[in-house]
């Protein structure tokens, strides 16, 4: 069978779905022929030499888009290139974008959304998810060293003892996990808060504080490693409370995202009027919305003296280790489901495939972007 990588092509992305070893693991060991569009890695670091050494073929974009297995980071504007019946892989975005399932469904593309795959044992070496939310968070807080105007550090100098920075995230995921361990090697004094109890243990366990906060739900997780969306008057209590521990630091991130809806607000605009100038808020919810009230998707805006900074897509600032990343979870959920003969085989009954199977045989099976589809009462 043939696996194609086209370029990516959304502005912004530099990341590319296989590197040269990955490519190079799939041909040897599953037998594909991977087929890669020509100067697809150049953004990433990765040159067309490299890959036709691991013995990828270098095509058009047609016949990258023309494979029988394709996969993509950010899903291809011109899916209509694809071929009846092939397989696309990649971070397809089916719970913010339901109609572009639904067009993948209609050309009878099987659509394998990686953002979906379940948060199990088997399935860690594919989550594609929690490896980029490793590079964002640790992005977050170079981020925002960079732009505090003051250091991370404790520093004792002949001008006098300068004070560590106090630095809080919110949300102890991946990447507000990440984004607490290199503020704290950065020298930092480093908080973090989540509305999971079970996050206390994970948070200290980076060298930072748990902040506790007596708004939280009975029941916060659901189960699949994200956090449960809040009540009305859970969610209101926990922004009041939040505002006071917010504007006792220089820096906050905040990371909460609930799956197919817009990121809760954390930060009222209040709260950013309470912080001290200077101080920095990084939004990495800010594809979904954002968790501040004064955040801009996509850009930096000044609010009170504070810099608010609404990054869409950290990862890809860092292709070169996110694209070895993307690519190793991306080859081995291809090669999961990649029998002995070579051939990619769908499996409906197991659970990975169920999970991050969002079209197949001409309809869209997930019911998440089922439910989505459904026309409104």
């Amino acid at each position: 069978m043939t696996l194609g990588v086209p370029t990516e092509t959304q502005p912004g992305e530099r990341r590319v779905a296989l590197t040269p070893d990955a490519a190079g693991r799939l041909i040897k060991k599953q037998g594909y022929a991977v087929r890669v569009e020509r100067g697809a890695g150049a953004s990433a670091g990765f040159a067309d030499a490299d890959y036709e050494k691991a013995g990828a073929a270098l095509v058009s974009r047609e016949d990258a888009l023309g494979s029988d297995v394709v996969c993509c980071v950010q899903p291809p504007p011109d899916r209509e290139r694809l071929k009846e019946g092939a397989v696309l892989v990649g971070f397809l975005s089916p719970l913010d974008d339901p109609q572009a399932a639904a067009d993948l469904a209609r050309r009878g593309v099987t659509a394998l959304a990686m953002e979906l795959v379940p948060r199990t044992t088997r399935a860690q070496r594919m989550d594609a998810l929690s490896a980029m939310s490793t590079v964002a968070g640790y992005k977050a807080a170079l981020m925002a060293a960079d732009r505090l105007p003051k250091f991370f550090p404790l520093l004792t100098t002949a001008a006098g003892t300068l004070r560590p920075a106090k630095l809080l995230v919110l949300g102890a995921g991946v990447a507000g996990l990440q984004a607490l361990a290199t503020a704290r090697r950065l020298g930092a004094i480093t908080s973090g808060y989540d509305i999971r109890a079970a996050a206390a243990e994970q948070v200290e366990s980076v060298g930072a504080k748990f902040v506790t906060l007596d708004v939280a739900a009975a029941d916060a997780d659901d189960g699949r490693g994200y956090a449960k969306a809040l009540k009305e008057d859970e969610q209101r209590r926990q922004t009041e409370a939040l505002m006071a521990v917010v504007a006792e630091h220089d820096v906050v991130i905040t990371t909460a995202l609930i799956p197919g809806r817009r990121a809760p607000e954390l930060i009222t605009q209040a709260g950013v009027e309470a912080m001290r100038p200077g101080s920095v808020i990084v939004d990495l919810a800010a594809p979904n919305g954002g968790n501040c009230a004064v955040t801009q998707p996509g850009d930096t805006v000044y609010h009170t003296g504070v810099a608010v900074l609404g990054p869409t897509n950290l990862a890809a600032e860092m292709p070169l280790h996110a694209s070895e990343m993307y690519a190793k979870t991306v080859s081995a959920l291809v090669a999961e489901f990649t029998d002995d003969a070579g051939a990619f085989v769908a499996a409906p009954d197991d659970e990975i495939f169920a999970g991050c199977c969002v079209a197949r045989g001409g309809e869209v099976v997930n019911e998440r972007v089922r439910a989505l589809l459904a026309p409104a009462d």
